[in-house]
């Protein structure tokens, strides 16, 4: 199909995919990416064990004293697009035609398009998702409801969001391209297919190429993305800056280098967000060894933790140190059509974490269902006034020290039952559901992605390999998990129900097994 050494695909591939998304120029693009970053890729996936090692011992993060000039020095990131000035409330959602729909359309100022946590990536998911990308960059995506024939279009460009897209992340991999034998970096095949097709077609709309940027640890690891962005601009003929990237920053390491991913980006970054759960996993799997770092029920992990507060409030500062957008997390409560009660409850929660966001000083949140876009912006508007966002909330009265970000105690700190027994039932049904192709599955109400099943399954680790005792003194152990793994497995239908044999050996590996796995996605992809 391709005449290019050192290509190969792995997956049967439809001709509607071959003819509008791997085309020939496309692939060639993505090898010429991979051959040239891929290398410093699996460097910088190596500098994450060796520093795993360091903290394993004992060791704690702190500020980097090679950067210290960085972050005392006036500097800013380049000047905010006139499209991304105001993101007082951003939805995410998977790349399937009908989400993109309902997204741009739904009255929120940005829509991030998720090829990460929230698409399961298999190879027509992934490319159904660049299919999708592409036809609403060009205002031509449409879906017709085959169960019911409804039709869903785009509404003009003038009312729908800002697209912003999130590739996956550093340490995964696209299984179905190999290149010269090597499974081609994720990162790389997503955004070389989104900025190769969709960049030019961009810009003529009066808008550009915008990213979220998932999973980061290091500064070291936004200066590749900066290098690739220099790269791809350089190839295509389009002028250096034009990208915009927003920075999630969901593993604590990165919150000690805010400043200096800001930094590696400046030419190309617009913000920051607060990935919540991601955030939390990333304690326990950074510091497994730790029992100061031992969590509570899942549920009792809120914003107002000392090491969640200290985090988001350097996050506001850091931000608009630089001119940079401060974005608060995630919304997740699908609203019930049957349960008005429910609703009030969940809707009243949601108003006040929103309203905390926006009295810290963020300059936007997200939310998971269009309902929730009205909660939210009622809130920011009535925070914001006449201004986009709030920039100008300086947060001159931060000062966080590196105790503040590695406090984990909790006052209400304890671990149950019920919390085992959630953590154990979410894991199940998110991972059936995933292997199943489905990356975002609304469970209880809440819209759960990855990041769900990750902090989920990192807490059953933590609790038997720590040895956690329950608030009736129980111990978890090995045995009283699998007791109560066997018990929600047989209440969710039992061994034989969808895929949940294989859901099974993916979690007691997960839970068991002596070492941490970094993320559950990587044994589960070799099974889609």
């Amino acid at each position: 199909m391709y005449n290019i050494s050192g290509l190969k695909l792995q997956a049967a591939t439809e001709s509607k995919h071959i003819d509008h998304v791997l085309t020939k120029p496309a692939v060639e693009f993505l090898v010429k990416l991979q051959r040239k970053f891929n290398s410093q890729r699996l460097s910088l996936l190596e500098k994450r064990i060796k520093r795993q090692e360091q903290l394993d011992q004992g060791e704690l993060p702190t500020f980097l004293s090679d950067t210290q000039e960085i972050r005392e020095r006036d500097w800013q990131v380049a000047a905010t697009p006139h499209d991304l000035q105001d993101r007082r409330v951003e939805i995410t959602g998977p790349t399937d035609a009908k989400m993109i729909i309902n997204a741009l359309n739904s009255g929120a100022k940005v829509f991030m398009a998720d090829l990460e946590d929230a698409s399961s990536p298999t190879w027509e998911n992934m490319l159904d998702g660049q299919l999708n990308l592409k036809a609403a960059v060009r205002h031509q995506l449409s879906f017709t409801n085959p169960s019911n024939g409804k039709t869903y279009k785009l509404k003009p460009d003038s009312e729908i969001a800002t697209l912003l897209v999130r590739p996956r992340g550093w340490h995964l991999t696209e299984k179905n391209l190999l290149v010269d034998d090597i499974e081609m970096s994720a990162s790389l095949f997503d955004f070389g297919l989104y900025f190769f097709h969709n960049a030019k077609e961009r810009l003529a709309r009066n808008t550009a190429p915008y990213f979220y940027l998932p999973k980061m640890e290091s500064h070291l690891e936004a200066r590749l993305w900066n290098d690739v962005f220099i790269f791809a601009q350089e190839e295509l003929g389009i002028p250096k800056g034009t990208i915009r990237a927003t920075c999630l920053i969901e593993n604590i390491l990165a919150a000690f280098e805010m400043n200096e991913i800001l930094f590696e980006l400046k030419d190309h970054a617009s913000g920051l967000n607060a990935g919540r759960w991601d955030y939390i996993f990333s304690v326990i799997k950074k510091f497994k060894s730790h029992r100061s770092a031992l969590l509570p029920d899942r549920s009792l992990v809120t914003m107002h933790a000392p090491f969640m507060k200290a985090y988001t409030e350097l996050l506001i500062k850091t931000c608009h140190k630089r001119n940079a957008h401060a974005i608060g997390g995630m919304a997740a409560f699908i609203p019930s059509r049957k349960d008005e009660k429910i609703n009030e409850i969940a809707i009243s929660k949601v108003t006040a974490d929103k309203q905390q966001e926006a009295s810290s000083g963020c300059d936007g949140t997200w939310v998971a269902h269009p309902d929730l876009v009205p909660v939210a912006n009622g809130v920011f508007t009535e925070a914001f006034g006449d201004h986009a966002h709030q920039k100008h909330v300086l947060r001159e009265d931060v000062h966080i020290r590196p105790q503040d970000l590695c406090n984990f105690s909790l006052d209400n700190f304890r671990i149950t039952e019920d919390g085992v027994r959630s953590n154990i039932r979410i894991a199940i049904q998110y991972m059936n559901h995933w292997l199943n192709g489905l990356g975002a599955v609304a469970l209880h109400h809440l819209m759960e992605d990855a990041a769900t099943a990750e902090i989920s399954r990192a807490q059953l680790w933590q609790w038997v390999h720590l040895k956690a005792e329950l608030d009736d003194g129980r111990v978890v152990t090995p045995e009283l998990y699998s007791e109560l793994r066997q018990q929600e497995l047989e209440a969710l239908g039992g061994v034989y129900e969808g895929r949940h044999q294989e859901v099974i050996e993916i979690l007691d590996g997960l839970v068991l097994s002596p070492e941490f796995t970094d993320f559950l996605t990587l044994p589960a992809y070799r099974l889609l």
